[in-house]
């Protein structure tokens, strides 16, 4: 599949699902994403982060969060979806934030922001959407200052045999009947398990992380593997 099409594919897809999306993925993740989110705050608090932009933003939770829970915060709201950008709009003009965050439509791999830009960039669940992985990182790593970091949240296969068994049975299972009777799309949550098994492992994402020019990584395991937060710094 060319660069285009799978580029469209999934932002279609995207768009489709934008109206259930939050309330999907709350009741899906049985609202353990938010407590990954509040880490991932913490982990960007600590560093001390004030300008942050959150690329594949989606419908701005990760943004929301960001603003709420750092004093001073401006984030830069990125995502290639239209939809999941209105839904983010909405909620971030009914929260009062609309001048802490902003929000622009852009694919990760030609972002609209001079080098250098950010303290911080963060990535939840949305790296393994990236067509070309490499590209999109080494574009985000741009934006930032040296010594800044990049912070992602993405899933993972659990290490873990029977805790493994149980994620793939609801996963591929449970997770994509409840999604198409619910968002009434034939196929996105049928895609999103799919994307987890391809995503590439901790260590050959901590390596990924590496190549691209980032000189420390960290990770730390979330819910026994289920997923994982990367904490990678840019040399001064």
């Amino acid at each position: 599949m060319n660069r285009e099409s799978k580029s469209e594919m999934v932002r279609v897809m995207f768009n489709d699902i934008a109206p259930t999306y939050d309330r999907l993925n709350h009741i899906l993740s049985l609202d353990i994403d938010r407590l990954w989110r509040k880490r991932v705050v913490r982990v960007v608090r600590k560093l001390g982060a004030k300008h942050i932009m959150d690329m594949a933003t989606g419908t701005g939770d990760l943004a929301i969060a960001l603003a709420k829970k750092i004093d001073g915060a401006t984030i830069y709201g990125a995502d290639f979806s239209s939809e999941m950008l209105a839904v983010a709009k909405q909620k971030i003009e009914q929260l009062g934030l609309a001048e802490r965050i902003s929000l622009t439509e852009c694919n990760a791999e030609n972002i609209p922001l001079a080098d250098e830009a950010v303290d911080a960039a963060t990535v939840a669940f949305g790296v393994r959407n990236f067509e070309h992985q490499r590209e999109a990182l080494t574009e985000i790593k741009r934006t930032i200052r040296r010594g800044g970091h990049l912070v992602v949240l993405e899933f993972s296969n659990p290490r873990f045999a029977i805790v493994r068994w149980c994620y793939r049975l609801y996963s591929h299972h449970i997770l994509p009947a409840i999604g198409r009777l619910v968002s009434k799309h034939a196929t996105a949550y049928t895609y999103l398990p799919e994307s987890i098994d391809q995503f590439a492992s901790p260590d050959a994402f901590t390596a990924l992380l590496r190549e691209v020019g980032f000189d420390k990584v960290e990770r730390k395991s979330q819910s026994f593997g289920i997923a994982h937060i990367y904490i990678a710094h840019k040399a001064e």
